[in-house]
């Protein structure tokens, strides 16, 4: 396991003092463009992370679509000067109306040209359930965009993301099992339910954050992408998922969120998250 806490010390020692921070972690308040310029390139193996959409959600303010266009031009390119050589970046865009254009137009298809990093490939995240459409087909997934530096050279951990859920796990051809036995590739369309709210229904996970990403989900790129001890990056913390999810792994992480109410809402989560693993640390000595 590689320890990137000299890098936390580093990053603490060029940026200041967190808003919040513990064993693995750094959480700061503020524009995350202004701070990722203020740190030396090739740092982090893995970014992940969903900038607002620019449609008038409580925790942004629309731009002009191309202001807003260059405004996400100018922090993927640190994003990528920031990603090491063989690193990549997941990056989650929803959707857009354009005027005579497009009624919802996925927002990465407008920044095709714009982002520096290879696409690998697209992922569908399917989540089940969701608003109902009457002039279309009601709205069922989300887009994220795998992109590397290096297209020749980069991680993917196959074996430690595959599905054990394979229909015919004995089947052999000339005396050999056909599939793997850790399981199958788990496809380009990922099947996991939203982060629910509501009374009676909401997820054990869910924060006051309307725009939650499942852990399952998180965890599932961190796993594929990068290593144990890896140093992660989130320039737009929101609910604090993506940390949580490097915690739970066995990364490092180090994020950025300019909202000091969602700030708290991850400061509050991942001290929780911390207590109750401790809690059960203690538990398993009591028992040992």
């Amino acid at each position: 396991m590689r320890d990137h806490r000299v890098s936390l010390t580093q990053i603490q020692r060029l940026l200041g003092e967190p808003a919040a921070k513990g064993d693995g972690f750094l959480l700061y308040q503020g524009d995350c463009l202004a701070l990722m310029r203020e740190l030396p390139g090739l740092l982090f193996p893995l970014t992940v992370t969903s900038p607002p959409y620019n449609i008038g959600k409580e925790y942004e303010s629309p731009l002009p679509m191309p202001q807003y266009l260059q405004w996400c031009e100018s922090w993927i390119a640190e994003v990528y000067r920031l990603t090491c050589s063989t690193g990549a970046f997941w990056l989650n865009l929803g959707y857009i109306r354009l005027d005579e254009r497009a009624k919802a137009i996925p927002i990465p298809y407008l920044l095709w040209d714009r982002v520096p990093f290879h696409l690998v490939q697209e992922i569908v995240w399917h989540y089940g359930a969701g608003v109902a459409a009457k002039r279309s087909f009601s709205p069922r997934n989300e887009k994220f965009l795998w992109y590397v530096k290096d297209p020749d050279r980069y991680v993917f951990n196959l074996d430690q993301v595959r599905d054990p859920n394979v229909k015919y796990p004995n089947q052999k051809k000339n005396g050999k099992l056909k599939c793997n036995t850790l399981g199958k590739n788990p496809s380009d369309v990922w099947q996991f339910p939203k982060v629910t709210s509501g009374e009676n229904r909401s997820a054990k996970e869910r924060t006051p954050h309307p725009a939650q990403f499942p852990l399952a989900v998180i965890e599932r790129i961190i796993w594929a992408c990068s290593h144990p001890g890896d140093l992660l990056l989130d320039p737009f913390v929101g609910s604090g998922s993506l940390i949580e999810a490097a915690l739970r792994t066995g990364r490092c992480c180090v994020g950025f969120e300019i909202n000091p109410k969602y700030l708290q809402v991850a400061s509050q989560r991942l001290d929780r998250y911390i207590r109750r693993t401790q809690a059960q640390s203690a538990q398993g000595t009591l028992f040992a």
